[in-house]
């Protein structure tokens, strides 16, 4: 009775962070439309959030799946553009619409964060969690934003409670080879849903297929898991590979887009920031395929690497600083009030996510699983450009580590009152 007393009071209590959740991030992005609105910007972040808009719009109108001229075929995944399509077919034009539909995802990606700190550590650990992603600053802030983060954070959260479960049946003492194969399958699926909305989570899968490999016997059931979630990735994204080599005669499971984008962090102006002027002026679409412009770029990137290691080693550096600074980089942020509003945050948030580790380190793989995105993406934007908005969707998985930390911090905090009362 008394458990069942206390699971209702945990529904009602995560009901009321998905409220605030969702009014938080409603609410700004009411603010941010009036202000757009009165500056006659469509956009808060122009540029890739155009190019996703424009390529909704062809989705719906049932129009080649291209943007830019030469047209570009394979240049941005279809996750993204898939859902604001939905909203532009029930809503029509509507970014406000679109901004809303972001929103609450980015409210529901908090009841996943629940789950997950459940299945990690405790219920307790769930809410803690899925609260501090709730008042998160720049979580809410991004969830207006007609950008890829909110999205990928979600799909990101689903593979994570996919890889918790499979590792769960993988170290049972008695192992359901059925079960693992199930769970292997459904997390390579899950994760193949996060790659279309970004690419770069393609290495995921391989990449923990491998860790269970290497790290969970009997060898054979963690091999099997690997395969089995390496093949339900690669069966997801099949589609779009067989689309792109019909588009462009080249088969591809991501996009061709990696070459600009490593040139963009490795060539002789790179500062670690964003600045694709070079693409506008070289002009090479005019000249080449977009697989042949893609393979030119990845070509110059490795030359000038090759020739200026101590150059790419500082800009590694750079690029590491933008990725862990609590504060935004881009200037028409760099204000005070958002300074000190996400450093009150961010710097707590990591400190906590820290003492959380360490006090379950002997559970490596709950760790791996909250904190790996993280320092995967800081791994992955020390060789491309780097920023705070490629660590955000990795911050909430973190935070499950922070709420253990919390629960640590009071656990003594009581055990010390308790001695002080006897």
């Amino acid at each position: 009775m008394k458990s069942a007393c206390h699971s209702q009071y945990d529904r009602r209590l995560l009901l009321l962070i998905l409220l605030v959740a969702l009014v938080l991030r409603a609410g700004f992005v009411v603010w941010l439309q009036e202000r757009l609105d009165a500056t006659g910007r469509d956009y808060l972040i122009s540029g890739d959030a155009e190019g996703y808009w424009d390529l909704a719009k062809t989705i719906v109108k049932g129009e080649d799946y291209a943007i830019h001229s030469p047209p570009r075929s394979v240049h941005r995944m279809p996750g993204l553009p898939a859902v604001l399509a939905i909203s532009i077919s029930i809503f029509g034009e509507s970014r406000f619409a679109a901004r809303i539909l972001l929103a609450t995802l980015g409210a529901l990606s908090c009841g996943l964060l629940y789950l997950l700190g459940k299945r990690i550590h405790s219920s307790a650990a769930g809410l803690i969690a899925a609260a501090l992603l709730a008042i998160s600053p720049a979580s809410i802030g991004f969830s207006g934003v007609i950008l890829s983060e909110t999205l990928f954070g979600f799909t990101m959260l689903l593979s994570l409670l996919g890889a918790v479960s499979l590792i769960e049946q993988l170290t049972q003492s008695s192992v359901s080879v059925s079960k693992v194969c199930g769970w292997a399958l459904l997390t390579g699926i899950l994760i193949g849903l996060g790659v279309y909305t970004k690419p770069s989570w393609i290495l995921v899968g391989p990449l923990l297929g491998f860790l269970l490999l290497a790290f969970i016997s009997p060898r054979w059931n963690s091999g099997i898991a690997a395969v089995l979630m390496t093949l339900g990735m690669v069966l997801v994204l099949l589609p779009w590979g067989v689309r792109n080599q019909n588009v462009s005669g080249h088969f591809k499971l991501t996009t061709f887009w990696m070459g600009p984008s490593l040139y963009d962090g490795l060539n002789p102006q790179a500062t670690g920031a964003s600045d694709m002027r070079f693409f506008d002026d070289d002009q090479l679409p005019n000249e080449m395929t977009e697989y042949e412009v893609d393979k030119e770029y990845q070509r110059r990137s490795w030359e000038f690497a090759k020739a200026n290691p101590s150059r790419v080693v500082s800009l590694a550096g750079a690029k590491l600083w933008r990725y862990w600074k609590p504060w935004p980089n881009a200037a028409q942020f760099d204000k005070a009030l958002i300074r000190i509003g996400l450093c009150l945050y961010t710097i707590p948030v990591f400190f906590l996510a820290a003492w959380g580790a360490w006090k379950i380190w002997e559970k490596n793989w709950s760790i791996v699983v909250c904190a790996g995105p993280i320092f995967y993406f800081a791994g992955l934007h020390m060789i491309f450009v780097s920023s705070l908005r490629y660590r955000l969707p990795a911050e909430a998985p973190l935070l499950v580590l922070s709420a253990i930390g919390i629960l640590s911090i009071c656990g003594r905090l009581n055990d010390e009152s308790k001695r002080r009362a006897d």
